[in-house]
């Protein structure tokens, strides 16, 4: 029993590591994002490129959950995330890239035991595509600069978008404002 308590809490384990500098380029193609401040300012929109890293790379550099949900489209369970249920100000950055995805302010409770907003903190940061997987076709939210996975996007949120990004905490990274 011991034993297996231990490889669940090394599965559940969470690096802690600084979030990354969104202002890094990568070696992919050119993309356009806005940068923000941890207050959740808009800053300078700008160009750089996308972030490409080996599969290798990644598992170094992200926690088994980070890695299971951005890097292989996996879902962490309800009401089990660091974020579900955070009501601090500030604004939440991918895990991969530092890149600002959402903030505070679009943030609502949706009971869905995920982190929820009703947009993006800018348009340009979070992209979306088709996602045709467990035999339903799902609208796919990724980080425009990496192209992490972080949830899906619903047709069932709040005025004034009537959207739920429905993210999973282990795709994000929280800044809370200063």
């Amino acid at each position: 029993m011991p034993a297996a308590l231990g490889g669940i809490a090394l599965l559940l384990w969470r690096k802690e590591r600084p979030i990354p500098d969104p202002r890094a380029s990568g070696a992919g193609l050119p993309v356009r994002i806005v940068l923000f401040r941890d207050n959740g300012s808009r800053g300078e929109t700008v160009e750089t490129n996308k972030i490409q890293k080996s599969e290798e790379e990644w598992r170094k550099e992200l926690s088994l959950e980070e890695y299971a949900v951005t890097r292989q489209k996996g879902t962490e369970r309800a009401f089990t995330g660091r974020y579900w249920n955070n009501h601090e100000d500030g604004v939440y950055r991918c895990a991969c890239c530092g890149t600002a995805l959402f903030r505070s302010d679009e943030k609502f409770d949706s009971g869905t035991g995920w982190p929820s907003f009703w947009a993006p903190a800018a348009p340009e940061n979070v992209a979306t595509e088709e996602d045709t997987s467990l035999f339903m076709t799902r609208t796919e939210a990724l980080c425009s600069k990496c192209d992490a996975h972080l949830g899906h996007v619903f047709p069932d949120g709040p005025e004034p978008t009537g959207l739920r990004y429905c993210i999973n905490s282990a795709a994000l990274r929280f800044a809370p404002k200063k």
